[in-house]
Parts: structure tokens; C-alpha cells; sequence
């Protein structure tokens, strides 16, 4: 398999995921401007939506989207339980929270990256991040993971995610329990590894 990605983005989250599960897998950057791949392809052929995360499987079908991508790898080595058995409730439990990160929490973000956002805008998507800090604050009150002592690949995305807090100035010392679970997420080996790999960390 071939991930493409880009340092520090969303597709990070697959990334740690692929570690985490153990399986074997091709690391491939996309340049930010050019949207070439470091093996050479136009990314826009990889993935003619332009953005990472894409999958690229042994059969030469390609997956995108995180929710998508991250369901996949977990479901590749179940032993790892990355995500809980498909049917049950767990398992639309763990896709009730990836839906919710990426579209609340990993979208909310999107103005703070843009340099040219207006300050109301940057001031709009803070309050409403805040507001869904808020929720998680209380839902992990007590709680080592997302869905309770199991790490999954919705730990994963929200690691990677809450991780964007320091780039765009949001200081989470006033959610204490995000502040220890980013801590927490960060001493993970497989994190580091993909943070090394990367080339955000040394």
C-alpha cells in the first residue's frame, strides 16, 4: 500500500494508523504547490479531489477521506483493535466520533490556516471550536481514549487534529483534559515514529 501525505496534516492520522495495525506500507509526500508525489505521479491523478489522505491498495484501487481511509486500515488487522468488529454498536459509536472530528473539529480549523482570513472569521471559527472543545473536555473526563481504555483510530484523527492547536495559536490550558490527552498521544511510539518519518520531529 502507498499513502500519500503531507507533513503534519490529516493524513497523518492514517499514517499513526498504519503503524498501529502493524501493516506494511509505501510513505509518499505530495508537494504542497506542485502536487507532485515523491514518486513521481501528478497527485491530481492519485486523487482527482486534490488532498490528502489517498490509499493506494495492493489491487490499485485508491481510497480517500478519513473516515473512509482509517476504517479500512484498521479493518486490515483486527488484532490491533483500531476499531471494534463491524454490526456493532461500538463500531457506530466509533464512527459517530469520526464523523463528528472531522466534520466539527478537523473542519473548524480550516479559516485558522488561512492567512488572508478576515479577523472575524478567525474570531467566528474560534468561538465555535471552543464549543466543541468544551463537549470533549466533559466526554473525556476520566477516560485514557475517546471510546474509554482502548486506543482507536478515532484517537488517531483527534490526536493529530488537536495537535494543530499550537500552529494557530489556541491554547488548550484551558481544557485540561485535551491538554493530557495531546500529552499523552504525543509520548505514543508509533506517534513518534510517524512524527520522525515526517520530518516534524527529529
Amino acid at each position: 500500500m502507498k499513502l500519500y501525505y503531507l507533513p503534519g496534516a490529516c493524513s497523518q492520522a492514517s499514517h499513526i494508523a498504519l503503524r498501529e495495525a502493524g501493516l506494511t506500507f509505501e510513505l509518499v509526500k505530495v508537494d504542497r504547490q506542485t502536487k507532485k508525489a515523491a514518486d513521481g505521479l501528478d497527485f491530481n491523478e492519485v486523487n482527482p479531489k486534490g488532498y490528502v489522505p489517498a490509499l493506494t491498495l495492493d489491487s490499485g484501487e485508491t481510497l480517500t477521506e478519513n473516515i473512509c481511509v482509517l476504517q479500512y486500515i484498521a479493518d486490515r488487522n483486527p488484532a490491533a483493535k483500531l476499531a471494534p468488529a463491524y454490526g456493532t454498536m461500538e463500531r457506530y459509536r466509533l464512527i459517530e466520533w469520526l464523523a463528528f472530528i472531522s466534520t466539527e473539529i478537523h473542519k473548524s480549523f480550516t479559516p485558522l490556516f488561512r492567512p488572508d482570513a478576515a479577523e472575524e472569521t478567525r474570531q467566528f471559527a474560534l468561538g465555535n471550536i471552543s464549543k466543541r472543545l468544551d463537549y470533549l473536555q466533559q466526554r473525556l473526563a476520566g477516560h485514557e481514549h475517546l471510546t474509554g481504555a482502548q486506543f482507536t483510530i478515532a484517537d488517531c484523527y483527534l490526536g493529530v487534529v488537536l495537535s494543530w492547536s499550537g500552529h494557530v495559536k489556541l491554547d488548550l490550558g484551558k481544557w485540561p483534559e485535551l491538554k493530557r490527552y495531546v500529552h499523552a498521544f504525543h509520548a505514543r511510539p508509533h506517534v513518534v515514529g510517524a512524527l520522525k518519518a515526517e520530518g516534524i520531529i527529529k
